[in-house]
């Protein structure tokens, strides 16, 4: 005996039998029952949802010589004709591949002619393919057929149909099965057909099933054929484990067996940023991620490590690698680039890695028990009062101090130390990242305002900085906490800042140390022609020994 494949063998034969599309199933047994059918209906959903499954039972329930409360008795004539596909009451029509308008017009000239059963039943399958003109052509008929014709046209695009068309038609959207129905469902398929599955492997097939019976039962197939759980779909669960680990090498390494396993590197990508989704939706939303109650446990431990902000950073981040790889000569390589970036945010400027670096901080911050003691140590740094200012220079028309003993010199600023006090970085440190990388990341006020200062050490509970001026020391102190982000995503700890006046910097050059003086415009007068210097006179001066050879 030929084998026949398990969603063909177990498609359903009664409403009954029909899997997470009750509201279906319900309207159409009580329209059957109470003879009230109406002359179209339009099926949409996604694939493997039951639509033609459906239409085939309607077809059944109308020509059964015993129905049973709407239900088909499955035993009589019609009914074997109808689910042997022999019924000469039930004609199907693939509008994928016959989408012309000469098709449509054979159709509508066949509509009245008579059948041996009570109901002729067309079932159009894909009537989105159908063109304008076909789609035209069927019009007239649908909308008043003849009195035993009945039209059930299946789509899994419904906005593709014609307005015209749908509104002469009764529409029932198909839903995709919850996973626990659909999980359910093949246990049942398993033990019927004798099959020794695991119910991880079960667990499996529902999750690559998404929702769709026939889609979910083709794996079942594989899986028994195979016997037992195919390993390939193992690393996409150890990439996204690199991402919330940020190991990178983990991550690759995943790549590299999907690859070896004979896995597009497109359809890995796709694999991964669904995956994240449900990792997304494990937290947001968990009754949209369609999963058992174990796996969503599973999710939401990696979308806590993850975190909000990185999920959404690597969904853009790989579905952005997706658009590259059309153009790109290994796309591959574009995969393990992405990878890399979202493993290391430190590498990637963009605006999304550092909101991402910056919400890991928070994040540490929040769980960490020197929280308390950063915060206090903040306010602290803002209310020590400033260093004294620096002796002011005697003039010279003063008289000689008396004799006495010597004052004592003044204390040295202490030298730049190489390791700072407790968690923060070195003067050193701080100098070359500000340089390369924390100031140009700065907003653009706080860094015109920043940009003339320098740091001048590192303390015990933060680091100083000094500015030319009082001024100027004020204006920067209400963009300070930028700044302090920007380092403590440098870093990855906090950074207080302690803002001072630099003595060096403030110090102005002697011609700049004197008032500004003002120049009485009527007090000048033009220079003499004589005391005016041509272009040849400066050129002549330049080069001792010239002559000019012509003028």
């Amino acid at each position: 005996m030929v084998y026949q494949s398990l969603y063909r063998r177990y498609r359903p034969q009664r409403f009954s039998e029909l899997r997470g599309q009750d509201h279906v199933s319900r309207t159409l047994r009580n329209a059957v029952r109470e003879n009230r059918v109406a002359h179209a209906y339009l099926f949409s959903g996604p694939r493997g949802t039951g639509k033609t499954s459906s239409a085939r039972i309607l077809a059944k329930a109308l020509n059964c010589a015993q129905p049973n409360d709407g239900e088909p008795c499955g035993e009589c004539e019609s009914c074997v004709e109808v689910a042997a596909g022999t019924s000469l009451d039930v004609h199907e029509l693939d509008a994928a591949s016959n989408n012309g308008v000469e098709a449509m017009r054979d159709l509508v000239s066949r509509a009245a002619l008579g059948t041996p059963g009570r109901w002729k039943v067309y079932i159009v399958d894909e009537v989105h393919m159908l063109s304008a003109a076909a789609s035209n052509a069927l019009l007239k008929t649908l909308e008043e057929p003849p009195g035993h014709v009945i039209f059930v046209l299946a789509t899994t695009d419904p906005q593709k149909v014609l307005p015209t068309i749908r509104s002469r038609t009764q529409h029932f959207e198909f839903r995709l099965l919850p996973a626990g129905v659909l999980a359910e469902h093949l246990r049942w398929v398993a033990a019927d057909a004798g099959l020794e599955v695991a119910d991880e492997a079960i667990d499996l097939v529902a999750r690559r099933g998404n929702g769709s019976a026939r889609d979910a039962l083709s794996a079942l197939d594989q899986v028994a054929a195979a016997g037992g759980i195919d390993e390939q779909a193992v690393p996409v669960d150890e990439i996204v484990e690199g991402l919330c680990e940020r190991d990178a090498g983990r991550a690759l390494v995943g790549v590299a067996e999907r690859t070896a396993a004979g896995q597009d590197s497109r359809q890995l990508t796709r694999d991964i940023v669904e995956h994240l989704r449900n990792t997304f939706l494990a937290t947001m939303a968990p009754n949209l991620a369609g999963l058992p109650d174990d796996e969503l446990e599973r999710l939401g431990d990696q979308a806590r490590r993850l975190g909000a902000p990185a999920t959404v950073r690597a969904m853009e981040t790989l579905g952005e690698a997706l658009i590259d790889m059309r153009e790109s000569p290994d796309p591959r390589v574009t995969l393990e680039v992405a990878l890399v970036r979202l493993c290391r945010p430190d590498a990637d400027t963009s605006p999304a890695a550092l909101v991402e670096r910056l919400e890991r901080l928070e994040r540490a911050a929040a769980g960490s028990t020197q929280a308390p003691a950063v915060a206090e140590a903040r306010k602290a740094v803002r209310k020590a009062p400033p260093p004294p200012p620096p002796p002011a220079p005697k003039s010279s028309g003063n008289p000689a101090p008396a004799p006495g003993p010597a004052p004592a010199p003044p204390a040295k600023r202490p030298a730049p130390r190489a390791k700072a006090a407790g968690n923060l970085p070195s003067r050193d440190e701080l100098t070359l990242a500000w340089g390369d990388r924390v100031l140009d990341q700065l907003p653009a006020k706080a860094k015109a305002l920043y940009k003339s200062g320098r740091f001048i050490e590192v303390d015990g509970i933060a680091a100083v900085y000094g500015l030319p001026n009082k001024v100027h020391m004020q204006r920067c102190e209400r963009v300070q906490g930028d700044v302090e982000a920007a380092l403590a995503a440098e870093f990855g700890r906090p950074v207080p800042l302690r803002l001072v006046v630099d003595e060096v910097s403030s110090a102005p050059p002697p011609e700049a140390a004197e008032e500004d003086v003002t120049i009485d415009v009527e007090e000048l007068r033009d220079a003499t022609p004589a005391a005016v210097a041509s272009p040849i006179d400066h050129v002549m001066q330049a080069f001792e020994g010239a002559q000019v050879v012509e003028e």
